[in-house]
């Protein structure tokens, strides 16, 4: 009941705001204009997250099971590593090692995470055709199934 309440309540919640426009990286060092992420023809989920942050790591392994159904919705989902310079280092190394099917960037100094509203991770945004549709903060088991039933039914 909890969760089909919760269901409701977001989806009457509609914001106007588009991605900010800020350089980071991708993990092969290349930069990358994040208005690039704004997709006029679908969702785009943006998740901030560290390799540092328990909850963060859960979360996104939780996702990675699901990924075929999130695919299935046309999402484009992108994992923004908020590591600093000093552990951007094990980024790449995790990524190979968890095998995650999204795309991964580096915002070590912060600026794309600042220019979001973000202080505590994680932190999900859903766009929809360019517009911001909802967020969450935090994770707890479970969190991932909203998210997909929210996609679902918007």
């Amino acid at each position: 009941m909890k969760k089909i309440i919760y269901i409701l309540i977001l989806t009457t919640y509609i914001a106007v705001c588009q991605v900010p426009k800020v350089d980071i990286r991708d993990l092969n060092g290349k930069i990358v204009n994040t208005s690039n992420f704004n997709s006029d023809s679908g969702y785009t989920v943006i998740n901030f997250w560290a390799t540092w942050c328990k909850p963060c790591m859960r979360e996104l392994e939780n996702i990675n099971e699901i990924y075929d159904e999130i695919e299935n919705l046309n999402v484009r989902f992108i994992a923004i590593s908020i590591d600093d310079a000093r552990n951007a280092s094990k980024i790449k190394p995790l990524i190979t090692s968890k095998d995650w099917k999204y795309e991964i960037y580096k915002d070590t100094n912060g600026e794309f995470m600042r220019s979001m509203g973000v202080s505590v991770i994680p932190h999900t945004f859903v766009f929809y055709n360019g517009d911001l549709i909802w967020e969450h903060v935090g994770y707890s088991e479970g969190d991932e199934d909203i998210l997909l039933d929210f996609m679902s039914n918007y």
